[in-house]
Parts: C-alpha cells; sequence; structure tokens
C-alpha cells in the first residue's frame, strides 16, 4: 500500500509533461495567429502591386498610341506573378470626362434640401444625354486631355484556411483605381453642358 501511495505522489510532483500539455493549449492560437497575419501581409503586397501596376497602365494610357489591351494584360501579368489564383472580375474599367471636376454625379439644384437629386430638379447634364447621372463619365480611355479614371479589381483565394475558422471571406477582393490627363496630341473636344429643368 505503501508503495502504490509512494507512486501516486512521485507521478503528482512530476513536472515533465507541464511544457507539452501548456503547449497543447497555446499551439492552436498561435498557429491561428501566425496564418491570419501571414494571410494579412500577402493581401498588402498584392494589393502593392495592382496599385503600382495599374499607375503605370494609367501614365501609359495616356498616350495617342497606346493599346489598352495589352495595357490591360500587362497589369493581369503582374498580378498573376504574385497571385496566381487571381481573377479579374469586372474586368478592368475605363470612364473619361472632360476635366476633373467632372468626376462624380452631376451637379444639380437641391431644391428641396433633402441631399438628393430629384426628377424635378435642374440638373447640369455633362455627357449630354438629357438625364441626371450619378456617374457621367463616357465609356473608354476618351480623346486627347481627357481625363480618365482607370479601375481594376482582382479576386483571389486566401492562401491558407484561417479564413473559415475566424469568419473571414474565403477569397480576397482588392481594388485600385488612378485618375490621370490623357496627353494634349490634338485639341480637345469639349462638350457643351446644358442646364436642364424637367
Amino acid at each position: 500500500m505503501r508503495i502504490v501511495r509512494h507512486r501516486h505522489e512521485a507521478l503528482a510532483r512530476d513536472r515533465r509533461g507541464a511544457t507539452l500539455v501548456e503547449f497543447a493549449f497555446v499551439a492552436p492560437v498561435l498557429l491561428i495567429l501566425i496564418m491570419g497575419l501571414g494571410d494579412l501581409a500577402y493581401q498588402a503586397y498584392v494589393q502593392s502591386i495592382l496599385t503600382g501596376a495599374i499607375q503605370k497602365a494609367g501614365r501609359d494610357s495616356g498616350l495617342e498610341t497606346s493599346d489598352p489591351a495589352a495595357i490591360d494584360n500587362a497589369v493581369e501579368t503582374a498580378v498573376l506573378q504574385v497571385a496566381h489564383k487571381a481573377t479579374f472580375v469586372p474586368a478592368p474599367k475605363r470612364e473619361s470626362f472632360s476635366q476633373f471636376s467632372d468626376i462624380g454625379p452631376e451637379p444639380f439644384t437641391d431644391a428641396n434640401g433633402n441631399g438628393a437629386y430629384d426628377a424635378n430638379e435642374c440638373f447640369s447634364d455633362i455627357n449630354g444625354n438629357s438625364v441626371w447621372d450619378a456617374d457621367p463619365g463616357s465609356t473608354g480611355q476618351g480623346n486627347a486631355s481627357d481625363v480618365t479614371v482607370y479601375t481594376v479589381s482582382v479576386k483571389y483565394p486566401r492562401l491558407f484556411p484561417v479564413a473559415a475558422w475566424i469568419g473571414w471571406n474565403q477569397t480576397v477582393t482588392l481594388s485600385a483605381k488612378t485618375i490621370l490627363k490623357n496627353q494634349p496630341y490634338k485639341a480637345q473636344t469639349v462638350k457643351t453642358v446644358k442646364t436642364i429643368c424637367p
């Protein structure tokens, strides 16, 4: 009986396995933290590559001899070098405006002061379609001296399975935008802006 009691006391005093038990509690949290930080760092890296690529693309697009399809391909190639499974949805988008101040909703007279355009209020028809637009830009690169907004969105699957454990989406969606003025390779075609009162 004394031998059994002695063995139990010796086992109770033995601390050789304590570290292993403590590690079993800490390891899952540590792994989630490491994978989460790695995922965020990778996301920042992909964002910086995308931003740099579209800034160069925007500058190249402003030339008269630019090839929009080739420029879009260059952006996609730059991103795919670091995010191999990335997809570009929607496709890269270009909108042109006559001047920087035209970017944004068409100006209107807020007669009732509600901060939103109502069908009976006067507005400046920037794009000449006789309808108030929240986005009056024209599709495409535009012409000489026009201002172009170039936007690219990319989606890719996360590197680690940590997303499901902490409530993140399994995919990451990133966007980048650049606004540049086309070179004045010829006289700019400026639309006459009319004020329309329905």
